[in-house]
């Protein structure tokens, strides 16, 4: 067996393994997984409040699916691609976690020569491009939604957190599920529970897939209401 089919053998069946521990007893692996991602969601949301309230708004206004048009369908189908984009992101962060701290030592430990040297110096790159990742998806989320909020609370004449009060029900979860994955990367670093990460990127997005599909229908249907009853203008 070659040292690359070794490396693939012993990841699918470290998988098998956690996967099968988890389904056993879930819920201590999964509250971990929630409290983490609960942690940064709440950060993410105080981040928006501060730059929605912080920046200009654009005196063109928003178009909102349900609020300024009739929502359908597709409006929900685009916010699903949107968060899929990220949550994409997110579980591939997952997946080289898995692949520095675990697959990449044991590929190195049957390599020679550059190839070994190699190896072993890709480790902190792909640490390093984890820590990029996550940094750069939590600054332009937090600019991006609170320009969008700063814009729309000054649309709708109401304070910037009025407007995260009617985005609770919906953006809380949501951003739970985005982040589910980067909150198992997290914890199995600080637990040094590297073989269980590619097993945590699977759990983690089957997790996330049915709550971003209610967060966002929600999101369509739900929210302009609630925007219009908080709204002076309606």
């Amino acid at each position: 067996m070659g040292a690359d089919d070794y490396v693939l053998v012993r990841g699918l069946r470290d998988t098998r393994g956690a996967l099968a521990r988890w389904n056993a007893d879930p819920w201590p692996v999964l509250g971990r997984w929630l409290a983490g991602a609960v942690a940064v969601a709440v950060v993410l949301l105080g981040a928006v409040w501060i730059v929605a309230s912080s920046v200009i708004p654009d005196p063109t206004g928003l178009s909102l699916p349900g609020l300024s048009r009739p929502a359908d369908a597709g409006d929900v189908a685009y916010v699903l691609f949107r968060n899929s984009l990220v949550l994409a992101l997110h579980a591939t962060a997952c997946v080289a976690g898995f692949i520095a701290g675990s697959s990449l030592p044991l590929t190195a430990e049957r390599k020679r020569g550059l190839s070994r040297r190699v190896h072993r110096a890709a480790r902190p790159i792909a640490f390093a491009w984890i820590l990029a990742v996550t940094c750069f998806s939590l600054a332009t989320q937090a600019y991006i939604i609170g320009s969008n909020g700063a814009t729309l609370a000054a649309q709708l004449h109401i304070s910037t957190g009025s407007l995260i009060l009617t985005v609770l029900p919906h953006a809380l979860p949501e951003l739970v599920a985005l982040f589910l994955p980067l909150a198992a990367w997290t914890i199995a670093s600080r637990r040094q529970d590297w073989d269980d990460l590619l097993a945590a990127t699977f759990a983690t997005v089957a997790i996330a897939i049915p709550i971003l599909v209610v967060a966002a229908t929600w999101e369509v249907y739900v929210w302009p209401r609630l925007l219009r009853a908080v709204s002076p203008v309606g």
